[in-house]
């Protein structure tokens, strides 16, 4: 590598470690270092903080040390933080997402439920429920958990920089979700909020599933015609 290679990536390591330790609602990013992002999260999580007092704060690292869960990182992570704080972190080698909140009464303000539901629609949910369920109440269970804002997004496929972009989306995703509902509880508007606009993504997995699922029927149907077909020309 030459000196100018050498000198431009040290320039852009420095430009985004100096990024991370500026912000202070995407509170540390080891992975995305989405210039975008960043400003968006920092105006909607500062507007927040002013009018709630409740500082709601992104985290995205590369991997949790060995043998370290996600709840693990969170709790200790939190313990820097003296006011009402909401963590949503996000650990990429590790495939892991949660949110945590100190104090535990901040969780009235939002459904920790519904934005970490793996599916994002309710026909999602029933297919889910139909074939994944191993009882009755786990059937109902499965049956009224969608509505999910950041997993449905995170499981896309997706390759090269394609990945970082779709990391970057699910979680600003959830991160606008965190702080609407947060908003909405407390009788307070957001200027910086995103309402539908944040929902595209979500539209985008819904049309995937349902294209998903009319192929598979049509397959399905296709195969059984073949099937019929065949033992009548054999009779």
């Amino acid at each position: 590598m030459n000196k100018f290679n050498r000198g431009l990536c040290a320039l852009i390591l420095l430009f985004s470690t100096f990024s991370s330790l500026s912000a202070e609602y995407l509170y540390k990013d080891e992975v995305l270092f989405n210039t975008k992002l960043t400003e968006d999260v920092e105006k909607m999580g500062k507007e927040l903080h002013d009018k709630t007092g409740i500082a709601l704060r992104l985290v995205v690292i590369k991997e949790f040390d060995q043998n370290q869960t996600i709840v693990e990182y969170e709790k200790n992570l939190i313990k820097n933080f003296n006011e009402p704080t909401i963590l949503l972190t996000f650990s990429e080698l590790n495939q892991k997402v949660d949110i945590l909140c100190r104090p535990e009464s901040l969780y009235k303000y939002f459904d920790k439920k519904q934005i970490l539901s793996p599916t994002a629609t309710g026909v999602q949910a029933f297919f889910m429920a139909v074939f994944f369920s191993s009882s009755f109440d786990d059937f109902k269970n499965n049956l009224t958990d969608y509505g999910g804002s950041i997993i449905p997004l995170l499981a896309e496929k997706s390759k090269g920089n394609e990945t970082i972009n779709k990391y970057s989306a699910s979680l600003f995703n959830g991160y606008a979700d965190i702080a609407e509902q947060v908003a909405e509880s407390k009788n307070v508007k957001l200027d910086t909020a995103v309402g539908n606009t944040n929902r595209n993504a979500i539209e985008i997995v819904k049309i995937v599933f349902y294209l998903g699922v009319l192929s598979g029927l049509y397959l399905y149907i296709k195969r059984k015609i073949y099937m019929k077909k065949s033992a009548n020309e054999k009779k």
